[in-house]
């Protein structure tokens, strides 16, 4: 038999205050445990009882709902306090650790109430509430930005608190998708309220979660406000924690509300659009596109599983969540097309591979035919080498033979699209030396015995002649096996075959290193994932 408790909790005794009083409280969070038994529990005197946004954790395979009373003593309807377990960091990340054993709920914003009850159902051993008090905030309507930079309210103008920052933040090499999302709460909220919403929300992620700091990278409001989110920089691939095994390399973008009945408004949408046309454009990254990510781990796809995503994904395609909702969920692919068509013309993926031999090759995908312009220039000469050409790809290859040995610039212009740019390494001596095109091919196998993806074949060259050592190590840095092991190989290119047969499964190493009698030790290290079950899991799109 299913089991039902009805937990009441009076936050507050007394009347309401005036207005005045409650906007001028400060910020703050309150953590109340409730009992197991069905209890009502002392009240809480004065003001600081208040709470404008609710969450909770609890223990237990079961779940829990909640209501919550208005300064008016209007009671709202009952509502899950659904477990985000996907909303979170990645696993075994110091951040990861914040609440261990606990199950997450949404922050829900509910606006200024004094009042709350909860339902369990089914084995609940504990339920903690957290009431945060986020008064209103009011922030320019707009505020000064870069060119091709959409308008973007900064952390101090929505009221962060930095002094409650828990780490500083961490960044990924390379930005490849986004994530979006919904809050959760209600809809029906006030420009002021958006900002406070977003202050409650980091309150929450941060004194509740145990997180380092709010969990999203930005957040958007019905009124088609974007906020700065996570701390790092608006331009940098901070990671964040709103997507669990997915947060690394992603962008995570919420819409402030709950979006599985009805969609965003549309100057919401519009703004999703102008800020991801912006963000992917910055990083080179067709909107249109769909990738692999190999996930982190979560409930849905354990660690090293290779998963198909859409560039613009929804959070329900890394995890088990209803977010971002259906109503919204339903309109993402025409999100993508809108951002693919905002900023034309655009490059894509710019390439470049380098070679100690001397060539090294530029390429890129344009939006549209365009003239492009490749340029490579030193600091201490200017410019060395100019590649010109027409049409929607861009690939040319710069002999680098003559070179002196350095660190060069590289620049891809193409039209008035944002060039990209870069620097490499590039004239190294032909007698020193130097490993280059280490590669493992595949990258990902299966060896489960059906003649598919068993095995790898690691290639790589060197510039001369040298003893070679091939060895596969564990995430720890320990060598698992030794494929080559101080072997005299010749100048050039060359490969060998890796059987995974004996490799458990999970991430690895191929590490290549060379020596001569005469120069130091030059090491190379590539990934390897080894996975069983690895069939290509597509999350593109789901139902």
């Amino acid at each position: 038999m299913r089991r039902l408790l009805v937990l009441t909790f009076a936050v507050i005794a007394g009347g309401a205050l005036a207005p005045g009083a409650l906007a001028s409280s400060p910020a703050r969070v309150t953590a109340v445990d409730l009992e197991e038994r069905t209890t009502r529990s002392p009240a809480t005197a004065g003001r600081e009882g208040r709470f404008t946004l609710i969450g909770f954790h609890w223990r237990g395979p079961g779940g829990a709902s909640f209501r919550t009373r208005s300064l008016e003593g209007r009671w709202s309807a009952w509502r899950r306090a659904a477990p985000e377990d996907e909303d979170a960091p990645d696993l075994g990340s110091p951040e990861s650790r914040g609440r261990s054993g606990w199950r997450i709920g949404n922050p829900w914003w509910v606006g200024p109430s004094d009042d709350f009850e909860v339902r369990r159902f089914g084995r609940v051993t504990r339920v903690r509430a957290y009431l945060v008090w986020s008064p209103e905030i009011r922030v320019p309507l707009r505020l000064p930005a870069a060119t091709q930079t959409p308008t973007i309210v900064p952390r101090a103008s929505w009221g962060a608190d930095e002094s409650i920052r828990r780490a500083l933040p961490s960044y990924s090499p390379t930005l490849r998708f986004a994530v979006v999302h919904h809050t959760a709460g209600r809809n029906a909220y006030s420009r002021s309220e958006a900002a406070a919403i977003v202050k409650g929300i980091q309150l929450f992620h941060i004194q509740g979660n145990g997180w380092n700091d709010i969990g999203y990278n930005f957040l958007v409001d019905r009124f088609g406000t974007i906020y700065e989110g996570r701390f790092g920089g608006v331009v940098r691939n901070v990671i964040g924690a709103h997507a669990k095994g997915f947060n690394t390399g992603s962008v995570g973008v919420a819409l402030l509300g709950t979006y599985g009945d009805s969609a965003p408004s549309r100057a919401a949408q519009d703004a999703l659009a102008e800020l991801l046309a912006w963000r992917l454009d910055l990083a080179h990254v067709d909107p249109l596109g769909v990738l692999t990510v190999l996930s982190g781990g979560n409930e849905r796809f354990p660690a090293s599983v290779p998963v198909l995503l859409r560039v613009v994904s929804g959070h329900r395609d890394t995890g088990y969540t209803e977010c971002p909702g259906s109503a919204f969920y339903s309109r993402l692919d025409a999100l993508a097309g809108a951002v693919a068509r905002i900023g034309l013309p655009k490059i894509y993926e710019p390439r470049v591979d380098a070679s100690a031999e001397g060539p090294v090759r530029f390429r890129a995908r344009l939006s549209a035919s365009l003239p492009w312009t490749v340029s490579v220039t030193s600091g201490a000469v200017g410019e060395v080498a100019r590649g010109t050409g027409s049409g929607t790809n861009i690939d040319w290859t710069w002999d680098a033979s003559p070179a002196p040995p350095g660190t060069y610039s590289w620049l891809i212009v193409a039209g008035s699209a944002r060039p990209a740019s870069g620097s490499l390494r590039a004239g190294l001596d032909s007698t020193t030396l130097a490993l280059s095109d280490v590669a493992a091919e595949p990258a990902a196998i299966t060896p489960n015995g059906d003649g598919q993806a068993d095995s790898t074949l690691i290639a790589f060259r060197i510039t001369t002649a040298a003893n070679v050592t091939v060895e596969v190590t564990d995430e720890l840095g320990t060598v698992v096996t030794t494929v080559l092991d101080r072997v005299w190989k010749r100048a050039g290119r060359h490969s060998l075959s890796v059987d995974g047969a004996a490799l458990p499964d999970g991430r690895y190493a191929v590490v290549v290193r060379a020596r001569t009698a005469t120069s130091a030790e030059v090491v190379t290290a590539i990934p390897l994932v080894v996975s069983r079950t690895l069939g290509l899991v597509s999350a593109t799109p789901s139902a």
